[in-house]
Formats: structure tokens, C-alpha cells, sequence
């Protein structure tokens, strides 16, 4: 209670954060952070009201105009919004220790779906009888562009039933890298055609 009291009380509280960037064109490479520590002076019982009301309420908006270039979120522009958002309490500084910022241009990607037909096995006396449906034939990748840049130019799927003497309708696993960082409009690939005996004319 006396400390409650005091007029002249420093803490540290914890703050929500939201950074702003245009997420169409830019990734970020390295989580944003979410929340940002703040030390405050003023009389304990207005800094419990912050801590247990105000402090998770709206987030302090951080906007990132040219992110190629930003390496670090600007501490002063945070301490300056705080001030503003409460007037009532000293906002001495904010802690500046996961203040990293690492962005990468977005591209996207369009891969174009083949199927391995050579490597099909069949059994033996068995032809496939129709063209190879392949859905979707065109896949997109979204994502910074040195990671996009490594991506195949074609991708080439191999189908894994042996000796096949049955009309084929599978839906089969892209084979492409998984990251957080890159999007991909299909994991899967669906796969269809259709197979006839060749008869034996004597």
C-alpha cells in the first residue's frame, strides 16, 4: 500500500505493439515483435490501472514507410506515441532490445506441373489409353525473393504405384521445400488417366 502511495514510482510495463508495412510487396525475414517493455514514473495507483487496463488495450502503431531500408524500429518515435496515448504518467524511455527489423522484397512465382511419364510403371501387357490430367497444371509461389529465386522453373512429379493395370485417379504431394516465409497456392497435385490392355494377337 505505501508503495501504491508514492508519487514518484518507476516501473517497467509491458505494451502491445503493431507493426505496419505494406505486406503485399514486403516479408519480413525475422519475426516483428509484438509487444515492447516501457519504463514509467508516476504515483503507484494510476501505473496499476495502466498495468491491469490500459497497458493490453489497443496496440501502439509502428509503420515501417521503406522497409528494404528500415534495420531497426526508432525507440524515440515508440516513446513519443506512449507520451501521447498517457499523459498522466512520465514515460521515461522504451527498451530497445528486440528492436531488429530485416525486410525482403515479396515476388511470386508461377511453376508450371509435369508429370513423369517415362517413369511410369505399368505391368506388363498395359499402355495408358488417354492424355494425363494434371489439376492444377500452374502452381504459385509467393515469397522474398532470394528464397522464390531457388524455386524449380518446372515441376516435375514422379507417380509411385508400381506395375499400374487400373484406370489412375490419385491426388499426389508436390514435392517443394516448406518455409513460413513462402506461400504456396498447392500442396497437392491431382492426377488421372486412364489405361487399356493391349491384347495379344495370337
Amino acid at each position: 500500500m505505501n508503495v501504491l502511495n508514492k508519487e514518484d514510482y518507476s516501473i517497467r510495463l509491458s505494451y502491445p505493439l503493431t507493426v505496419e508495412y505494406d505486406a503485399a510487396s514486403f516479408v519480413p525475414l525475422q519475426p516483428l515483435p509484438k509487444r515492447i517493455s516501457v519504463n514509467v514514473t508516476g504515483d503507484g495507483w494510476n501505473l496499476l490501472r495502466k498495468s491491469w487496463l490500459n497497458f493490453n488495450a489497443l496496440p501502439v502503431i509502428y509503420k515501417v514507410l521503406n522497409p528494404t531500408k528500415a534495420s531497426f524500429i526508432n525507440s524515440t518515435s515508440l516513446t513519443d506515441q506512449i507520451t501521447e496515448l498517457f499523459p498522466d504518467v512520465k514515460v521515461n524511455y522504451v527498451v530497445s532490445d528486440t528492436f531488429e527489423l530485416s525486410f525482403e522484397r515479396k515476388i511470386r512465382k508461377i511453376i508450371p506441373i509435369r508429370i513423369d511419364s517415362a517413369g511410369i510403371n505399368m505391368r506388363e501387357g498395359y499402355v495408358i489409353s488417354s492424355i494425363i490430367n494434371v489439376s492444377p497444371s500452374l502452381i504459385s509461389v509467393d515469397g522474398p525473393i532470394s528464397l522464390i529465386r531457388n524455386y524449380p522453373d518446372t515441376i516435375r512429379i514422379g507417380i509411385p504405384t508400381k506395375k499400374i493395370q487400373n484406370n489412375y485417379d490419385e491426388s499426389l504431394p508436390i514435392p517443394l521445400a516448406v518455409s513460413p516465409l513462402v506461400e504456396v497456392s498447392h500442396r497437392d497435385v491431382y492426377v488421372s488417366f486412364e489405361i487399356a490392355q493391349v491384347l495379344n494377337k495370337d
